[in-house]
């Protein structure tokens, strides 16, 4: 009885964090772990109880989302696929023993990501709309363009690939990613997000699935807290300090990846 009410709150928690702020997996994940879920499943495990919410996200946000100038919707699914299911194959790859093992540095990246993403994007708008006073805008067909674009693939390729590793900190992971393409329409850069996570985490799901690496007892009662979470954090979102839940949720990503490196 204790197991499924640890599954539930941490479903319920990690469903509320991320309407509200992100970082869900800081509780999915070490709660999987506790009830005896091994490393590379409660990994998997997580993600696919967190992609429902994707999901209903991206169909909300579907009518804010516009593509990057020079990378177009084909390119983006098609490096969104690649990516998450080349992520998913490489963590079914992975040993218990081994990913148990880099589950704190994982947790440090994503924490650290999800702490100075924020200031990263800012600064980055700032200076491009700088730009725009200081020089002419570069035609896109020109060999700098070209090279601008490789560069931006490349980026969210890396992501992509990450997100079907380990879930965590993908959302800031991205909206930085599209800061850097061009994206400053933040309702925009959201529903971009949502579809690139969504179409990620399913690719990655499906190849966690066929690999067997889903504990499906566990699954549905975590997914279903989550989406309740989700609701319950969709309407606290706007009553509760952002920077508050930011800064906690910081302090559970340090805390968590410590007790990892001291279980070493």
């Amino acid at each position: 009885m204790m197991e499924w009410l640890i599954i539930a709150a941490a479903g319920f928690a990690g469903g509320m964090l991320n309407a509200v702020a992100g970082g869900g997996s800081f509780i999915t994940l070490p709660a999987l772990l506790f009830v005896g879920v091994p490393p590379v499943a409660a990994n998997a495990t997580g993600t696919a109880a967190l992609l429902p919410g994707y999901l209903a996200s991206a169909w909300r946000f579907r009518r804010d989302i516009s593509f990057p100038q020079g990378m177009g919707p084909a390119i983006i699914i098609l490096l969104t696929l690649v990516g998450g299911a080349i992520g998913a194959i490489l963590l079914l790859a992975t040993s218990d023993r081994l990913f148990r093992s880099i589950i704190p540095w994982l947790i440090l990246l994503a924490t650290t990501a999800f702490g100075i993403g924020p200031q990263l994007i800012a600064l980055h708008k700032n200076k491009q709309n700088n730009k725009k006073f200081l020089q002419p805008t570069k035609i896109h067909n020109s060999t700098a363009g070209r090279q601008r674009q490789y560069k931006h693939a490349a980026g969210l390729f890396a992501v992509c690939i990450y997100g079907g590793y380990f879930n965590g900190g993908l959302g800031i992971m991205l909206l930085a990613a599209f800061s850097l393409m061009g994206q400053h329409n933040l309702h925009s850069a959201n529903g971009l997000k949502n579809i690139v996570s969504a179409l990620l985490s399913s690719i990655a799901v499906l190849l966690y699935t066929l690999g067997q690496a889903i504990a499906f007892e566990h699954l549905f009662l975590l997914a279903l807290a989550s989406i309740v979470g989700g609701y319950a954090g969709a309407a606290l979102a706007y009553r509760l300090s952002q920077q508050l839940l930011r800064t906690a949720i910081i302090a559970i990503g340090c805390l968590l990846a410590l007790t990892f490196f001291l279980q070493k």
